[in-house]
């Protein structure tokens, strides 16, 4: 399944996305939230499908996170062996760990929002996973399998300077408003027979920058999912962004970097595909 939301900014819908389209669900569900992954949802919306007819959604209407605003954003920095290599940063020995404020998540195709004055704003392609349940101390990457509702693309975008320039942690650079587009669907693993070999891509204004493979992560998702699981309670609906690959603009010579009417465009193979304009901040 594709679980889709739908529907002006804090006022989004549960849909389904189907050959025929986006389909209504809310007369059924409230949301696509912690309550319903944690309670079994992603069964009762496969049983409400196989009984019902829901109406289709206009395709006018916006697309939003494909998932309500999480409990966490869980990232993983340097995560392939390219993008250390580009940085200039040594290869980890285990997961760089930071967090990004939830309400940085916002739609795949709403616009990025470039911070007062930050000329270092940069973009990220990710394999995003979905918890479906509330898990702690998973000791087999089994068990981390069968935790995970499903994958989404996420777009990490990145202030390099307050990342990378100020003393702290990276997740200052992370948590600006609009820095975390997710969707336009969550895919199911059912769907998803092997998350270790997808495609991955980012263009800006029609230039790809970015061209990788999840094959080429260091830390595989379901050991991310397992490692995350004894340091911290995951939460059904936690967003996990698990790196990017190659072709950020921090690593061309010299940098580039977004700036207000730039295009930017993102897929994940199976997964589909964002779009964001870039704007300046206006209060």
């Amino acid at each position: 399944m594709k679980l889709v939301r739908f529907g002006k900014i804090g006022q989004e819908k549960p849909g389904v996305q189907t050959d025929k389209g986006v389909l209504d669900l809310s007369k059924d569900f409230k949301d696509w939230d912690h309550a319903f992954f944690q309670n079994n949802g992603l069964e009762n919306v496969k049983k409400k499908l196989s009984q019902n007819q829901y109406p289709v959604v206009s395709s006018q209407e916006r697309i939003g996170a494909c998932v309500a605003r999480p409990y966490k954003i869980i990232c993983i920095g340097l995560n392939y062996f390219d993008h250390a290599k580009e940085s200039g940063m040594p290869v980890p020995a285990e997961p760089i760990v930071f967090m990004k404020a939830s309400n940085t998540i916002s739609g795949p195709y709403d616009p990025i929002v470039i911070p007062p004055k930050s000329v270092k704003t940069d973009w990220e392609v990710e394999l995003g996973i979905v918890i479906g349940k509330d898990v702690s101390y998973l000791k087999t990457e089994e068990e981390a399998k069968e935790a995970i509702a499903g994958y989404c693309v996420s777009n990490d975008v990145s202030e390099r300077e307050w990342q990378l320039e100020h003393s702290g942690q990276w997740t200052k650079g992370k948590s600006f408003r609009s820095f975390n587009p997710v969707g336009p669907y969550l895919v199911t693993t059912d769907e998803i027979s092997n998350p270790m070999n997808l495609s991955m891509s980012l263009w800006v204004n029609g230039v790809q920058k970015q061209k990788g493979n999840t094959n080429t992560m260091i830390f595989q998702p379901y050991f991310i999912v397992k490692y995350l699981s004894n340091v911290m309670t995951l939460e059904a609906g936690d967003i996990i962004s698990t790196g990017t690959p190659p072709g950020v603009g921090l690593g061309f010579k010299p940098p580039q970097y977004l700036k207000a009417g730039d295009v930017v465009e993102l897929e994940v193979e199976g997964l589909g595909k964002q779009k964001q304009i870039c704007v300046d901040y206006s209060g």
